[in-house]
Order: C-alpha cells, then sequence, then structure tokens
C-alpha cells in the first residue's frame, strides 16, 4: 500500500521525504521490523518506540510515524502528528483493511468478572451456532487456533491483524475483554461494539490512572466512544450492572440501548429461587422474554452475576432461551477461576485470580461454607502496582479465613518482605495470632496468619495441615503459569504446585 494512502485523515503536523513509496508491513516494536516496513514510534509505560527509530531505520524502515519533529533520516519518508497511538490506529484499520466493519465486538469491560463472562458468552454462541473469536486475559483463540495473551486487550496493530486473521476463519462475532489501559491507550481506536458489558469497578490499577474517577472515566468510553451514537439504530447494546453504584453512575451517563441486570436491585435481567452449592449455582434466570432454569457448575454469587451479564448479552442479539440455558449450563471450567484442583483428601481446593480486595471478598464470600473444616487462603500483592489495595486485602481476609498465609505474587523489582508487611497492616487491626511456620507444622487450632515469602513454600504448608473438610484456596495469580521476580519471568503455575504438595503429602503417608 502506498504510504500516502496509509497516512490519510491522520492528523499530521509535517512530513518530510517520499510520500508514494510502497509499504509492505507495519511495526511499532523496533524488533519486528523489515525490509520497506512503516515504523510506527508509540509511547509505552516502559520505553519509548522514538529511542528506537534508528534501529528501524537500520532494519529496513521505509518510513516513520513519530511526534519528534526534531529529526530527520537520510533516505526514509518521515511523518510527524501530534499523537502517534491515535495515528496506528488509523493506519493498522486501513493497512488491514477495516476487518472489525464485518465482525460483530462484543466487549466486557468492568474490574472483575470480565475472564468468566466472555467464557460464558461464547459458550452461548457456540450452542447458536455461532463462529466466534475471543480476545483475552487467558487467551486469544479463534476457530481452533489458540494464542497465549501477552496483554488483556492487543496494541491496536496487534488487533486489527487478529482481526483480519479471524474474518479468515470465518469468525462473525468477536468477544473482548476491554482494560482501562486498552481505553486510555486508544488500542480499540477505529472501532465500533454492537455490546458493552459492565461488570463492576472497585479499586485497581490505581498506580496508573491514580484515583477511582480517572479509572471509572476510562471503563466508561467503552459506552461514550465505541458503542455508535446518532441514529437510534445505528447504537449499540450497553449491558449494566444495576447492584453496582459505578453501573448506576454509568446507567444516567451513557445513551446507548440499555439493559441492566442485578440480584439486590432487580434488573431486566434477574435471578430467583437461587441455590449456591458446592457443586454449582441452582437458580431460575428471569428476562423480558421470559424464565428458564440453569444448573451450573460455576461456583457462588460472583458467578451468578457473570452469568446474568452473559445473559444481557444474549438476550440483546435475540438467542432464544433454550440456546442460552444450553450456553450457560454447558460452559466449561474457566482456567483459574475458582478452578478446583480435584484430590483424594477430601479437601477442597481452589485456585483463582481474585488479585485486588472486593475480588478477594466476593470470591472467600462466595465458596464460604461450601465445607464443614477450616478456611485456608494462600494469597500476595504484585509489586509495582496499587500498594493502596494491599492492607485491604489483608483486613478482607482475615475476616473470612481461619489461617492466612502471605506470600509473594509477582514480586517484580519490590523486596517480597515489605509487600508482605504493608498487607500485615490490614490483619493486624484484628488480634489474631502471627505464626511462625515452624509452628504449623503439626497445623493450627487458633485463628491467624503467617508470611511465608516462597510462594511453593506456602502453598506446600498450605496442603500439607488441610485436612479432610478443609477448604484451601490459593488467591492471585489463577492461569498464571510464571512468577516475575525482579526482571525474570520464571516458571510457576499454582495449580501444579497443588499438585506437587498434594503427591508429597500422599507419599508420605507411606514413610
Amino acid at each position: 500500500m502506498k504510504l500516502s494512502k496509509l497516512i490519510e485523515g491522520l492528523d499530521i503536523t509535517r512530513v518530510s521525504g517520499d510520500m508514494s513509496c510502497d509499504i509492505n508491513s507495519v511495526a511499532y516494536h523496533s524488533k519486528k521490523v523489515e525490509e520497506g516496513c512503516l515504523f510506527v514510534a508509540i509511547k509505552g509505560l516502559q520505553s519509548d518506540g522514538h529511542h528506537f527509530i534508528e534501529e528501524a531505520v537500520k532494519r529496513g524502515a521505509k518510513a516513520i510515524i513519530c511526534e519528534n519533529q526534531g529529526n530527520k533520516w537520510e533516505g526514509v519518508s518521515s511523518v510527524f502528528v501530534s499523537d502517534t497511538r491515535s495515528a496506528l490506529a488509523k493506519v493498522a484499520c486501513r493497512f488491514y483493511n477495516y476487518p472489525s466493519k464485518r465482525l460483530k465486538l462484543l466487549g466486557v469491560t468492568g474490574t472483575n468478572g470480565k475472564t468468566t463472562t466472555l467464557y460464558l458468552i461464547e459458550s452461548i454462541l457456540q450452542e447458536a451456532g455461532i463462529r466466534a473469536g475471543i480476545i483475552g486475559t487467558i487467551n486469544y483463540r479463534y476457530g481452533g487456533n489458540r494464542f497465549p495473551s501477552l496483554r488483556t486487550t492487543p496494541e491496536s496493530l496487534d488487533l486489527q491483524r487478529i482481526f483480519r486473521e479471524m474474518l479468515n476463519e470465518r469468525v462473525t462475532h468477536v468477544g473482548l475483554e476491554v482494560s482501562s489501559h486498552g481505553l486510555d491507550l486508544s488500542r480499540l481506536n477505529e472501532n465500533k461494539f454492537a455490546v458493552a458489558v459492565f461488570t463492576n469497578l472497585t479499586q485497581d490499577h490505581l498506580d496508573y490512572h491514580k484515583n477511582m474517577e480517572n479509572y471509572f472515566q476510562c471503563k466508561s468510553k467503552l459506552f461514550s466512544h465505541f458503542l455508535g451514537g446518532g441514529d437510534r439504530k445505528d447504537r449499540g447494546f450497553g449491558i449494566i450492572n444495576l447492584d453496582d453504584s459505578w453501573g448506576k453512575r454509568l446507567l444516567d451517563e451513557t445513551e446507548a440501548e440499555i439493559i441492566t441486570y442485578g440480584i439486590k436491585n432487580k434488573g431486566e435481567i434477574s435471578a430467583k429461587d437461587i441455590d449456591f452449592h458446592s457443586s454449582g449455582i441452582s437458580a431460575r434466570i428471569t428476562t423480558p422474554r421470559g424464565e428458564f432454569l440453569i444448573n451450573s457448575p460455576l461456583l457462588g454469587e460472583l458467578n451468578l452475576y457473570n452469568i446474568l451479564a452473559a445473559v444481557g448479552v444474549s438476550i440483546s442479539q435475540q438467542f432464544p432461551l433454550e440456546v442460552i440455558k444450553r450456553g450457560i449450563e454447558t460452559a466449561k471450567q474457566v482456567p483459574g477461576r475458582l478452578e478446583r484442583v480435584l484430590n483424594d483428601e477430601g479437601i477442597l481446593i481452589l485456585v483463582d485470580y481474585a488479585h485486588t480486595s472486593d475480588a478477594l471478598d466476593r470470591m472467600l464470600s462466595a465458596v464460604k461454607g461450601f465445607t464443614p473444616g477450616r478456611t485456608i487462603s494462600v494469597f500476595g500483592c504484585g509489586g509495582d502496582r496499587d500498594r493502596g489495595k494491599r492492607s485491604k486485602m489483608g483486613a478482607v481476609a482475615i475476616k473470612h479465613c481461619d489461617l492466612i498465609i502471605i506470600t509473594s505474587d509477582n514480586p517484580r523489582s519490590e523486596d517480597p518482605l515489605k509487600i508482605i508487611s504493608e498487607i500485615e497492616e490490614g490483619i493486624k487491626k484484628i488480634r489474631v495470632k502471627k505464626y511462625h511456620p515452624r509452628e504449623l507444622v503439626d497445623g493450627f487450632v487458633e485463628r491467624g496468619y503467617v508470611a511465608v515469602p516462597d510462594r511453593k513454600k506456602a502453598i506446600n504448608l498450605a496442603i500439607n495441615f488441610a485436612k479432610t473438610g478443609d477448604q484451601v484456596i490459593i488467591a492471585g495469580k489463577g492461569h498464571e503459569q510464571y512468577q516475575i521476580v525482579g526482571s525474570k519471568i520464571l516458571p510457576f503455575d499454582d495449580r501444579a504446585e497443588v499438585r506437587d504438595a498434594l503427591l508429597k503429602k500422599e507419599m508420605r503417608k507411606y514413610h
């Protein structure tokens, strides 16, 4: 494609060089530049692409889009714009021939519940005979293909490439987890959504957003910028949780066609005759088009909210109630979301991604009373992230649990002991015993907590003294198969560690 065609409509401040040159690829990472490439220098959270323009030129970039007007590169066409992220989104759409215009985009945003809601939507789409693509935290999947997710919402160039590949696989509907970072960093620009879901908003990512108001404004962009406007027929549907205070506010501020859902505040989609049990959820779902009974293997109230959100999306798309019911009941276990680790010890072991105080509170509340024994939780907090939630997570955990084992999550560049001490601040407000790990070799009697910085040892300790009838909750990392320590990304999977600890426990019986 000609460079002149690619840059049509950009907010250009100056150009230099040949605008009629042919471009055969586009990149925003210098290491992906090849001969004849257009390199777009974007400012990232860790580094600035403008610092890698020289490398891109050496690798064969034929043209550059950047914000800095101070440099010229010999033999390279340059386009200077006010915002390269916005420019990248427009260029990406044009380069891949606007694939999203031929796809129905279904977006899910909110602090908690995005992944599970999307799995439920995917299951319903499959029951409806629709070829679906999914872009989310765990992976990107379509047409039998599975790709690991590098970020919840891909960069705009990657997003358009994935859309194009999905079209090639005859996908018609795409479900996306929409992150606040993705919205704020223009990754979704130039796309229109048919449906947008708002699950909830609780404290997270304040290291980036600084306060809840900024966080909400980012999330609400999905409804104000990407659901269409003008003619009523051109607007998408907003599916909003009426039991969330931020959801109520969004309801007042959006012009989209709205379908509400809730349990406490009865929305258009609601539930009654609810039974939460250790095997799942039974409930009667009510909709504007009738009622139906569901039996889902998913656990707890938090997952009933996810089910209602998925039903809202399905109702907006006019799916038959029997299709919605089948989709919910056949939805598979979501990796790392209250995921059971089966064992012969009679212990309910669950691995969950909960990494905010609200998510931890909802998750622990959801499983309370499922077993007659004690509740033991293992969790930590990520380094170089929102520090304000650490003490809150400690306070929430001690409210629900008989024993807390505080450990490392992804400490990154922070000292794990410092992170643990900040979690402890929330626990100390309640007078409970602080154990030394050696005291727990033979189990525990008194309610309390212990600090074990090594996550492997923490999981081993929890499994070792858990008894039949107890429940062990490993929280924070869920589906992740790595741990970030310093600048290293090390292999680590909570589920694998639990299985290893169970095997060691079994072997000790015979020695």
